[in-house]
């Protein structure tokens, strides 16, 4: 119980170790076979899952400011729900059915975590998938499934190691429920080395990140033109070394309606001079309402911009959601655009694969502590579309990476007055299978978890009917 919790911790955190991920729930559920007590197995897997949850106690209510209420409502329903995930898999041990035991847990669990990618404050961002961010072979296993994939086998193959305990002795036996999982794993994991050993692609964009931590947010006019000032000069400066597009970070100040004509006299002549497209985050409010926004400077062109999607509640409940798609004008290649929050869930990014994207352009805000848990989710929106991404947040990262989640580039930003990173981008679109056909792969598993929870409902029947007969 202790050491899942303890493992869970450090392999689940902000910096995640992912190997340990993989060994994270044996104990739990290694515990599940021996004891006699299901009450005790129940609490033993809950009270794991809950200490395990601690960092993100920190993070939402310290960190963020979150009422306590942010952390003590989904990490109290995650560990009732894993208590009755492991309790699945006892009972299927129990009753003999050790092949189903193996696939419950796994189908459960994303299962679960399918239904919760719906949740406006969460998003797919809870994913234990994300842990596995720098195993990279099993990374793009997302091209197929999205994270869900990665969930089932991180579940699968402590649910196998565990169930082959409970089996020591019966070496036939063992070898049905391990051949199966070592099958999976062994197939994801080759697929993953055959995507990455796939030759790159010739065609490139040099795009320039940009940003400063000096300035949180510029809350008036005169702050903001100082900011916007600022900005056209680092961007310039990235231009004349060959950034094709310069990224800035999401809500970098307030734009009143009635400012944006002269903030944008800073910025577009810079775009026109330098034929650089500039790309930076706005909180632009009218007299109606107000939106998190992106402005996009090409050259010679009308501003045109994208309102963010999802939007991060509390701080943005009052912002009006977007609803569209934007793919940057004049430019040799389709290039879109998505605001931080919206890489947590499936769409955009997934309407953005379908639409050819080779590269997602992210202006972002991040927190210091979740620099790299949440500036990373944004990778995998990448590897399951088949385009890069290049990710400029505030108290974050700037970060580009390919269609594979390899990381071309990556720097602070909060060191000096400006951070900066020029990057020369290698652009394909692999049409992938999850642009094809999207959430599939929980659908499978829901199916897996109704044949498991059958099963076991036919094994409890025959312990009942026959309590002396062999299982």
């Amino acid at each position: 119980m202790f050491a899942t919790a303890a493992l869970l911790l450090v392999g689940n955190g902000m910096e995640p170790v992912w190997p340990l991920m993989w060994i994270a729930f044996v104990p739990v559920l290694w515990l599940a076979t021996v004891v006699d007590s299901w009450i005790f197995t129940a609490g033993a897997a809950a009270l794991a899952m809950l200490l395990g949850s601690l960092n993100m106690l920190y993070y939402l209510h310290f960190v963020l400011q979150a009422p306590m209420s942010a952390w003590l409502i989904p990490f109290s329903i995650a560990p009732l729900l894993f208590a009755g995930g492991v309790l699945l898999f006892r009972g299927l041990v129990l009753c003999g059915a050790v092949i189903s035991a193996t696939i419950a847990l796994p189908a459960f669990w994303t299962v679960c975590e399918f239904i919760a990618s719906f949740a406006p404050a969460n998003g797919t961002a809870g994913s234990l998938a994300y842990t596995q961010m720098r195993f990279l072979p099993m990374l793009q296993l997302a091209s197929i499934t999205g994270p869900w994939g990665i969930t089932f086998l991180l579940l699968m193959f402590p649910s196998a190691i565990s169930a082959a305990l409970y089996l020591r002795g019966q070496e036939r036996l063992q070898l049905m429920v391990l051949c199966p999982m070592l099958a999976m794993l062994s197939g994801a994991l080759l697929f993953g080395v055959v995507r990455l050993a796939a030759p790159g692609s010739e065609q490139r964009i040099t795009v320039g990140l940009l940003d400063t931590d000096r300035v949180v947010f510029a809350d008036d006019t005169a702050t903001m033109r100082k900011l916007a000032i600022g900005y056209r000069e680092e961007a310039e400066r990235l231009a004349r070394q060959g950034a094709e597009i310069v990224l800035m970070p999401e809500k970098t100040g307030l734009l009143l309606d009635d400012d944006a004509k002269s903030f944008d006299a800073v910025l577009q002549p810079v775009s026109d001079r330098t034929g650089t497209t500039l790309v930076i985050g706005v909180l632009h409010r009218t007299k109606q309402q107000s939106f998190n926004e992106a402005r996009i400077y090409t050259p010679d062109q009308p501003v045109t911009t994208y309102d963010k999607q999802h939007l991060l509640p509390p701080f943005e409940s009052k912002l009006a959601p977007g609803s569209s798609l934007a793919l940057l004008p004049k430019l040799s290649v389709p290039v879109g655009i998505a605001i931080c929050k919206d890489m947590d869930f499936v769409h955009p990014a997934l309407n953005y694969g379908r639409a050819g994207i080779k590269l997602l352009l992210d202006p972002a805000w991040d927190f210091d502590v979740d620099r790299t848990w949440h500036g990373h989710i944004a990778i995998m929106r990448g590897v399951e579309g088949g385009y890069a991404i290049a990710h400029t947040a505030k108290d974050g990262f700037l970060t580009v990476s390919d269609d594979r989640g390899r990381i071309l580039g990556e720097v602070r930003t909060d060191n000096g007055s400006f951070a900066s990173l020029i990057a020369n981008v290698p652009l394909r679109h692999d049409q992938t299978i999850f642009d094809r056909y999207g959430t599939w792969f929980p659908w499978v598993a829901g199916v897996f978890l109704i044949a498991a929870m059958i099963r076991l409902l036919f094994g409890l029947r025959t312990i009942f009917l026959a309590p002396t007969s062999s299982q």
